[in-house]
Parts: C-alpha cells; structure tokens; sequence
C-alpha cells in the first residue's frame, strides 16, 4: 500500500496538450479498423469443423529464468536500433544511459561489468575507456531471436565473473529442411523511420538450407540525427545564465551511424551440428551526451565455432570464439574540437578476446541432471591517447599510455547438480572456481611534466601481476505446492574481479582522469591495482501464484536482498594520492570531482512485481491482455552510509493489449518516482518524477507486418534517472569547463513507423 502510495505521489502529472488529439484519432482509427476488419472477416471465413485436444501440460522444473522469446521480441525491434533496450520490459532490469546503441542493462541495481551478457555464447567485453563498445551494442536487434535473464540466484553453469545476474542473447539456430533431397529458403526484409532524430534504418536476413547444410546472412544499417527533448532545456529549472550554452531543446552528441554483417554456416550428422558464426560491425560513429567524448569509429569482429550434440547419456556443447575491437575516440560536431594550440583529443583502444567453452549435461536417471564444464577466456588490450600537439604541453609530444599491455584471463570450472525428487519438489546445488589472472606494463604520459611524471613512476614502482581465486555458490529450492502456486527460495554467493580499468588507470590529472569514466557522471576515475574481488550474498525469493494452465493470469512476487563486501565504489582522491588531488576537490558539493576505486562494503534490497490477466472478449473487438511490472531497489554503501550510484528509483508499466484478427493494439503507461536518494561521493543529480504514456499498433497481412508507435504520446519533459550527467555539448575537456547540474534529458514524442515483408 505504502509502494504505490509513493509512486502516485512523486510521479509528475500528464499534460494532454491539444497536438497529441490528432495522434489520439489516428490510434481510434486503429481500433476502429482493426473491428471492422474482424467483423468481415468474421462473415467470409469458412467454418471449419473443431479438434480439441485434451490432456495434462507439464511444467518443466526449472531454475527461474526469464525468457524473451521471438514472438514477444517482434514489436520491440523494430522500434529501437538499441538491444538493450530490448529488455525494457523485463522485471528487474534498468537501463543505464549510453550511447544511442548502447544501453548498459542492470539486474536489481547493479550493471556493466557486474552483469554477465552472452552473446550468442561468448562472453564478450567493452575495450574502451568509457564502456561505449558495449557486449549488447555488437549485436543489432533485428539479429536476435531469442533473450534469457538470468537475476539473482544465477545457476553456476550461466555465471562466473559476475555478481548481478546473466544475460543471455542468441540468433537464431541453425535451420535445415525437412527430408532428404529438399531444400529450405526463405527471408525477411524491413525498414523503419523515427520521427524523433529522423532516424532511419533496414535489414535483410536470408537462408538457404538443405537437410544437412545451413547458410543463413544478418545485415542492418541503422542512422539518426541529434534528437529533441519535449521542449527547451528551461524545464529543468536553470537559470538563464546557466542556459546560455544549451542548444534549445536538441539533446547533443545523440547521433549516431551503425551497419552490421553476419554470415553463418552449419553442418548437420544425425544428432550433432557444428555451426560458425562470423560477423562485423562498423560503426563510423556514435556521440554520447553523457561522456566527454565520443566514438569516431568501432570496427569489431566476431567468430564463433559452436558445436552440439545428443548422445544417449545427454548433451555435449563445445564453443571457440574470437572478438577483435578497434576503437577510435574524438570529440563529435557538438563538443569541443579546439584546445590551446591542440585539435581534438585522439584515443585509440585495441581489445582481443579469445574464449574456449566444454559444457556437458548427463542424465543419470529420470530426475537428475549432472551438468559439468568449464571455461577460458583470455583478454588482451592496449589503450594509447596519440599526441594531440607536436611542442611540449598538456597533449603532446609524446603518446599517453592509458592501458599499456593489458591482460585478463580466466580458467574457470564448475559443477551443477539438478534433482526432480517428485511433481512438488526441484534443487539445484552448484559450485564454480574460477582463476583470474591480471597484468599491465608500465606506463608513461604525454610527456615528463610532474602532473604525468610523479602519477606514472607511482604506479610503474608497484608489482602489477594480480591473481584472484574466486569461488561462486548456488543452493535453489523450488516447490509447486499446487496446478496455482510455484515457491522458490535460494541463497547465491557470485565473485567478480575488477576489470582492467578499475586496477591498472593511474593518472589523477583531472583531465585524463575524466576521460576513464564509465559512470556516465562526468567524473574523472583513478585505478587501484590492490582492488580485491567483489562477493556478493544473494538470498531471493519467488511467489508465483497463476491459472492452471499458466495462460488465463499470473501475479509473480520476487524479494531480494544483497550483500557486497569488497564493493566497488569510489571515493574523493586523497592528497596524499597525488599533487593532481587538491583540498577543493574533496569538498566540492556542486561540480564534477576526481574520484579513485575503493572497496567498501554494500547492500541492495528491492522487489520486483510483474503479473498478466485476460480480460476477456468482446465481439467484434478481440481479446483484451492486461500486463504490468513494478521494480523497487533500495542501494546502500554501508561503510560511508552515502547511497549506491544510479539507482533506479521506485518505477512501473502498465499495458493494455488488444488482439483482434491480424491486428494488435496496446496502449502503455510508464511512471516513475522522483530520484532523491543519490550518491553525494559523486556528486550525483537528483531527477523529477514523470509519466510516459506509449501507443503501438501492427497489422499482418499475408507475409507482411506493419509497425506503427508513438513514444512519449503527450510530449512530456523528463530527466532521465539513469542517464547521467549532460555534457553533450561544450568545452568537455576540462573537468569543470562546463555546467554541472544538468542530467540527460529524455526525447521528446517520437512517430515510429516500421515494414517487415518475409519471402
């Protein structure tokens, strides 16, 4: 009661402005159209005779996972060029504000690197200073087919290095025709416009299949312009002085440019498949209006050497993969190009992954299931700043090491033991081990200046080969104590080693410092090579009430609780660090500020809510789908009893789905409270409540789709809580060259109109 007394209270009232009725008719029109052609349809269709099928559905036992299968991912790609975003609708999942491609997903409060994604089974990582290559960003939207989600009690088998949870993102599997001799083809084309950014985009996909041969072809191209907020930047209440620099209601460095390929190619022998994935993604750019810089070119390709297969004792899958990443970074139209006598601030990134995965899953009787394997991934990156001027100065003359010869690699094992005692009770017991093993040489800065000399003999004095041992737990119950209700409870213990950004960055120089910010908060970050390994204790539990059949209603209740010791945080830079740290820094209450990794300890308690129920029927008007989720996530640092960094305040959704004949319409309203609970180390800004309300219809006709959504229906103005800090425009270089204050604004309404033909 109280939950949704708050959310009402602190969420921002709709304004219906007189623009948003003729959207409003054209959504009327929807629905009436869509009756109409029901009720003809009603009077020509033949009436054929009925079969029904009788007979008891089981429910598979099975640890929770959400799954976000093709059918229910539809809609959702065609509107955005964004796979995370894909997710929106997943209970427990945030997004962080990036990029326009390049959402960084959260699991109950905790994202990037604390999350484990998967794509297509590699476990891929970002090779940029500011996270802008993303494991989600490398695959395009319209190339997934399939989604699982992992959150709290992860199963061994789907964690390791994480303390969040496990995303799990695939294409789609290798598809062969049916008896010897025969052939498969088939396709899809689509194209979409956005109103918003005028953004424009397409893709192709085509296969060619015969009983024991697959070849199949993913290409999308995607582009925007700069979008818009709902009006000018007044809204958030700065004064006109601060304004100055704000162009009007244009949301800077939001454009961006992305073209993707991928070629796959599969054998097939009876009960076993090799298949190889080979994929690139060019991305000439992509501005970010929470980072001071932007991506100015990403070439990243992907191979993948996947096997299967079913033997009589269970299943054996084995999996190698490569990902090479080069990453270019330079200030876009909107930011600063000029700095004393240099032009712009180049930065190059160079990551090489190589994966080796052996998995295998043994049925020892009816009711267990042995699942064994392990893993090596071994990760390589170097991140250099060129000289931006050829005199001695603050860039130049010589090449800044950022990350020079970085290593990570990791060895892991582990074992999972699933047990079916009977229809009522499941268990899961798993135990994993991991290694992970951390280097970087030496390094030096853009020339021997104290503010670079005195950080870079600091850091190069220390001993930098780390080694982690890291033990992962997980202890599951689940119990169907009737054909309506499912219980679940389990206790996980999850590790994650810092990343090579957290332990080996070394200059506190406010200028390179803020370039090392994945943040998002326009802070500057300082590495620690003595950082230890975050461990998480995680104790959830799942309520799980519904319909016999599982598809008339569903209400699912999940507590949690986290506990983090070695939390990664951050704290002022201390004088005693380095002469770059200053006294004014550590006092700062209104502007950016140098910060350096720490551990400390933390907790996260939240609740997530989601639930369905059929309305009903109504002749002549279809089938009526109520759908909603609520999230609650409360994040503490309990050494300095500050609040967690980008928390995602109390928030809802809720749905309403009309299917009738070959159309769908729905109408969404998303509220979300006021962020008051912020972290006051980083200085971070507080947002208002506000409510969105979203419509989307589709239509099928024939092999044909037709796509038509309208984001942000009445224009509303929002902060976004998890965008960040705005400094999408200005002198971003300097630490504090620009206003602090400002988070990143929301668009504004947005028309999306989108067409997918299947051949």
């Amino acid at each position: 009661m109280s939950i949704f007394y708050v959310m009402m209270k602190e969420v921002r009232t709709v304004k219906f402005p007189i623009k948003a009725l003729a959207i409003i008719f054209t959504f009327t029109f929807c629905l009436l159209s869509s009756k109409i052609y029901a009720q003809e349809r009603k009077q020509s269709s033949k009436v054929y005779p009925i079969i029904e099928i009788t007979g008891k559905k089981i429910h598979q036992q099975s640890p929770n996972v959400y799954r976000l299968p093709s059918e229910v991912l539809a809609a959702q790609r065609l509107v955005t060029s964004d796979t995370a975003q894909l997710l929106q609708n997943v209970p427990g999942i945030s997004l962080y504000g990036a990029g326009a491609i390049s959402s960084l997903p959260a699991i109950h409060g905790m994202a990037d690197d604390r999350v484990r994604v998967q794509v297509n089974g590699m476990g891929l990582m970002p090779s940029c200073s500011n996270h802008m290559n993303s494991p989600l960003s490398s695959i395009d939207p319209s190339n997934v087919r399939s989604i699982k989600v992992f959150a709290g009690v992860t199963p061994v088998s789907s964690g390791g290095d994480s303390i969040g949870g496990t995303i799990q993102v695939d294409s789609t599997e290798p598809e062969f025709a049916l008896g010897e001799g025969k052939t498969l083809t088939k396709g899809q084309a689509g194209t979409f416009y956005r109103s918003n950014g005028h953004g424009v985009g397409g893709n192709l996909s085509a296969l060619y299949a015969s009983e024991v041969f697959n070849l199949t072809y993913n290409g999308y191209f995607s582009r925007s312009k700069n979008t818009q907020a709902a009006h000018d930047f007044k809204a958030a209440g700065l004064a006109a002085k601060d304004r100055a620099w704000l162009a009007g209601n244009v949301i800077g460095s939001t454009a961006f440019k992305a073209n993707n390929n991928a070629l796959g190619l599969a054998v097939r022998y009876e009960n076993h498949v090799i298949d190889v994935k080979a994929s690139n993604q060019r991305v000439p750019y992509e501005l970010f209006p929470n980072q001071r810089m932007d991506m100015t070119g990403n070439d990243d390709t992907q191979f993948n050497l996947h096997y299967k297969g079913q033997y009589e004792w269970g299943k054996l899958e084995s999996r190698v993969f490569e990902q090479i990443t080069r990453h270019h970074m330079q200030f876009g139209e909107d930011k600063q190009l000029l700095y004393g006598s240099a032009i712009g601030m180049p930065m190059d990134s160079t990551g090489k992954t190589k994966g080796l995965s052996l998995r295998a899953d043994i049925f020892s009787s009816k009711s267990d299931t042995f699942r064994i394997g392990g893993e090596i991934i071994n990760y390589h990156l170097n991140d250099i700043w060129p000289a931006a001027m050829a005199t001695m100065g603050g860039m130049g003359p010589d090449t800044f090491e950022n990350i020079n010869n970085g290593q990570r690699n990791r060895f892991s094992v582990f074992g999972e033991w699933d047990i079916n005692w009977d229809t009522h009770w499941f268990t899961q017991l798993g135990l994993r081990s991991e290694t992970v093993n951390m280097n970087a040489d030496n390094v030096h800065g853009y020339n021997q200046m104290e503010m670079y000399r005195a950080d870079a003999e600091t850091f190069n004095a220390q001993n930098h080969q780390r080694t982690d041992h890291n033990v992962d737990f997980t202890a599951l119950v689940k119990y169907l104590s009737s054909a309506n209700q499912i219980l679940e409870f389990g206790y996980a213990q999850k590790t994650r080693s810092p990343n090579l950004y957290e332990r080996y960055t070394w200059s506190a120089a406010s200028m390179t410092s803020a370039m090392n910010n994945f943040a998002g908060d326009g802070n500057g970050y300082i590495g620690d090579p003595n950082l230890k390994p975050e461990v998480a204790h995680t104790i959830s539990a799942t309520w799980d009430q519904h319909d016999a059949t599982q598809e008339e209603w569903q209400l699912k209740v999940t507590p949690y609780y986290n506990y983090v010791t070695n939390y990664i945080d951050a704290v002022r830079c201390p004088t005693s660090f380095s002469a770059n740290c200053t006294a004014a820094n550590l006092l700062a209450t209104k502007s950016f500020v140098n910060l350096r990794y720490v551990n400390q300890t933390a907790q996260l308690i939240g609740m997530d809510i989601s639930g369905y129920a059929q309305l009903g029927t109504v002749p002549g008007w279809g089938k009526f789908t109520l759908a909603g989720v609520m999230n609650y996530i409360r994040g503490k640092n309990l050494t300095t009893g500050d609040n967690l960094y980008h928390i995602m305040p109390l928030n809802a959704k809720l749905s309403l789905v009309q299917s009738v004949a070959d159309w769908r319409n729905a109408i969404e309203w998303q509220t979300v409270a006021a962020k008051t609970n912020v972290s006051e180390i980083r200085n971070e800004n507080r947002t208002a409540g506000f409510g969105l309300v979203n419509l989307r219809t589709s239509y099928l006709w024939k092999q044909a789709r037709f796509d038509i959504a309208i984001e942000n229906l009445f224009n509303q103005f929002y902060s976004q809580p998890l965008g960040g800090a705005y400094i999408g425009q200005g002198q971003t270089m300097s630490l504090n060259g620009m206003m602090w204050g400002v988070p990143v604004p929301g668009i504004g309404r947005s028309i999306i109109t989108a067409v997918s033909i299947k051949f």
